[in-house]
Formats: structure tokens, C-alpha cells, sequence
């Protein structure tokens, strides 16, 4: 079975939980270390002969065009991430078709490749915007890995479907971020903080667990600061947030050298497009989430 591995490029000061602490308008004051991350993570990758799929911020993605085009060299797929990581519920469907269109025109300018793959800022789409997957295909994208079907204090759709699905009476695809089901709960086992929280036998375990009795491929995400312990340390945050955020930060370049060794790795486009039938829900309305 070969599975979905995806990096979320951005870089630590824009993540969600560091909104109140570090404005927007002081990102250009901050020294990025997104580029010498992503050429950790590219090294990685090749010496595991592992292609991935690179969510990417257009932000990032208009200062460091040569880190697109290594990515892009070495055989990766770019895909979008929006413009500046705001998340879908904080924007109207005009500001959402604006973000999403900037950001895929100017991808599409520096790969000069198609860009049909999509994932809101903090998995924000929910079933308040599902219009959002609307906007998404009539933009020109072919999927969306947006949704985590689980009950979580800051993202989350429960009781969405924990496979590849068609919302509506469309082509277009929403891939949700892969979950295990224990003890009557689900559980995010598709990376971020969770691969950092759980040990990595569980990981190991909830991913075989999803290739051998689903029978369907997995989807893995990191985000290039999660192998970055070095970065500078945040004020003005809660310590929920504080944990989050640095937990386990030293442990996840190594975890991830294991999770390469022991399952197959490719594109978001390689595992869920090039044959779509063998991976989704039949089409159905968004009713059926």
C-alpha cells in the first residue's frame, strides 16, 4: 500500500495558536527558517526515495521562489496552502476564491505545473463552510485535504467521513487527514502534534491498521518547524498552547526516519488521482459527510 506523505510549508511564527501572540504585520520582521527546514526535509526525502506533496503558503512561496524550485527539481508536487495561513472560518466566500486563486496563480507562475491540490489553514473547513469546496473546484483545483473527522477544541468535523469523498454531484475531491477508530473514538493519526503526542508504536500501529483492514492508503502530514527544536521559544502564549507547539519537537526528525522505513510514501496526486476509483466514497451529497 502506498500511503500520502505532505508537508505544510510555513514557518513556526504563522501558525494558528500564535495569532494574538505575533501579528501578521510583524512576519516581515521575523527571520524565516522555513528554508534551511525544507532542505532538511528534501534531503530526507531522497535518501529515502520518498516524493511528497508541499502545501505552501503563497506568502512563503513569494520569498523563496528557489525553495519551490528545489522542490519542484528533486520531484515533489507543490499544492496550496492559501496566501497567509487564515483560516476558511475567518473569511468570507469572496475573501476565500481571492486567497485560494492568488495563491494557485502564483504556484502555477513559478512551477509553471498545474497546481490542483489544496489544504485550508488549521484544517478550518467544517460544515459551517462547505461552500469553501465549492469555490475550491470552480478554481480549478481537483482536491482538497481540508477536513479531520474528529472533536477537537480548535479544527474539526465529527462524524465526517474518515475516507476520500465527492462532495455534491462533483469530480472534485476532499481527502480527509487520516483517523483510527478506538474504543468507539477517533483519533487523528495523520501527523502534526498527534505524531508528536502518541508514541510512535501507535502511530505505526494506527496507519497499518488503516492499510491492512481498510484497505485504503493513508494520509501523513508535518509541518517543517516540527523538526526544529532550535526555534526561538514564544511569549504571550497559554501553556496548553506552549505544550502543543514544542512537545516532542527534538524526538520527530527521527520518527520520521522510521515512518519512512516502514511504509511507502508518495504524492497526495500519485496515491489519490492517478486512480481515484480505488480510494473514495461514491458520489453523494454533502448531506452524506
Amino acid at each position: 500500500m502506498i500511503n500520502a506523505m505532505s508537508v505544510d510549508v510555513e514557518d513556526y511564527f504563522q501558525v494558528s495558536a500564535f495569532e494574538s501572540a505575533i501579528p501578521r504585520n510583524q512576519w516581515e520582521k521575523i527571520p524565516c527558517r522555513v528554508e534551511h527546514n525544507v532542505a532538511r526535509i528534501l534531503e530526507l526525502f531522497d535518501r529515502y526515495k520518498v516524493k511528497a506533496t508541499f502545501f505552501t503558503l503563497g506568502w512563503m512561496a513569494e520569498r523563496y521562489p528557489a525553495m519551490i524550485q528545489d522542490i519542484i527539481a528533486q520531484g515533489h508536487e507543490i499544492a496550496s496552502h492559501g496566501w497567509e495561513h487564515i483560516r476558511v472560518v475567518n473569511q468570507s466566500p469572496d475573501q476565500f476564491r481571492s486567497d485560494v486563486l492568488r495563491t494557485k496563480y502564483l504556484l502555477e507562475d513559478l512551477t509553471s505545473l498545474p497546481v490542483k491540490g489544496y489544504r485550508a489553514a488549521s484544517y478550518s473547513i467544517n460544515r459551517s463552510n462547505l461552500w469553501a469546496l465549492n469555490i475550491l473546484d470552480e478554481a480549478g483545483y481537483e482536491y482538497s485535504s481540508s477536513v479531520v473527522p474528529i472533536e477537537h477544541d480548535l479544527y474539526g468535523m465529527p462524524g465526517a467521513s474518515r475516507f476520500p469523498f465527492r462532495p455534491g454531484d462533483t469530480d472534485f475531491l476532499e481527502i480527509p487527514i487520516s483517523t483510527v477508530n478506538l474504543a468507539g473514538k477517533q483519533l487523528n493519526c495523520g501527523g502534526g502534534g498527534w505524531f508528536r503526542l502518541f508514541p510512535y508504536r501507535f502511530s505505526r500501529w494506527a496507519m497499518k491498521s488503516i492499510n491492512e483492514v481498510d484497505q485504503l492508503p493513508c494520509v501523513f502530514y508535518f509541518h517543517p518547524w516540527e523538526i526544529d527544536e532550535q526555534q526561538p521559544k514564544v511569549d504571550g502564549i497559554s501553556l496548553k498552547t506552549r505544550f502543543r507547539h514544542y512537545y516532542n519537537l527534538g524526538r520527530t526528525y527521527n520518527r520520521l526516519e522510521s515512518l519512512l522505513r516502514d511504509f511507502q510514501w508518495s504524492t497526495m496526486d500519485d496515491v489519490f488521482l492517478q486512480d481515484a476509483n480505488q480510494c473514495f466514497q461514491p458520489k453523494g451529497r454533502l448531506s452524506c459527510l
